[in-house]
């Protein structure tokens, strides 16, 4: 078989296209340019173990009852994130709760707050003077201590601290803000 001029041509052009379509997308690959940056990942959420919980005292006392700094702690070697409220409720001795958990002040909008190592983050913690409520609805028992719910976790941490609660559920004597960045000062902070 003879191949005539016009038909070498035209097949030396299907290879020569051919090519080139194939080289376009490789060149481009290759050309120097920007590098592509990686998008930055928040660290991850703190988990209880990486935390310590503390409680600022004295509180700031106001009609009806007291407020406090509840401090939560990076005790670790890497920085995490904590989003939202702590889960916070009153323990009898023996570790049974008593009455009902904290409720969630509103207050301030939820925030992403990240903790380097050995940052410090807080809530604000109200407490209720439980006098306020009928005895029989409340059922007045002593606190020894509050059990802390990080956000996103569910360890707690348990903190040593007296007062008067509700025993039975119902009515509502603790409420927890949002997480908020930095320390809370006793007497400064709200």
């Amino acid at each position: 078989m003879q191949l005539n001029t016009r038909a070498v041509r035209r097949s030396l052009a299907a290879v020569a296209m051919t090519g080139t379509a194939l080289l376009i997308p490789a060149i481009a690959l290759a050309a120097p340019g920007k590098p592509a940056v990686p998008a930055t990942a928040a660290p991850p959420h703190c988990l209880t173990s990486a935390l310590t919980a503390w409680l600022g005292v004295p509180g700031n006392g106001y009609a009806g009852g007291a407020g406090y700094q509840l401090e939560l702690s990076n005790i670790s070697h890497q920085a995490c994130t904590l989003y939202g409220y702590p889960g916070v409720s009153a323990l009898a001795g023996g570790g049974r709760q008593l009455g009902t958990a904290a409720a969630r002040d509103n207050s301030d909008p939820v925030r992403l707050v990240t903790l380097s190592p050995g940052a410090t983050a807080h809530v604000e913690l109200r407490i209720t003077n439980v006098g306020n409520y009928p005895p029989s609805a409340c059922h007045p028992a002593n606190a020894v201590m509050l059990r802390v719910y990080p956000p996103n976790d569910y360890t707690a941490i348990k903190i040593p601290f007296s007062f008067r609660a509700c025993a039975a559920p119902g009515p509502t004597f603790l409420h927890v803000t949002t997480t908020l960045n930095g320390t809370g000062i006793p007497g400064f902070s709200s």
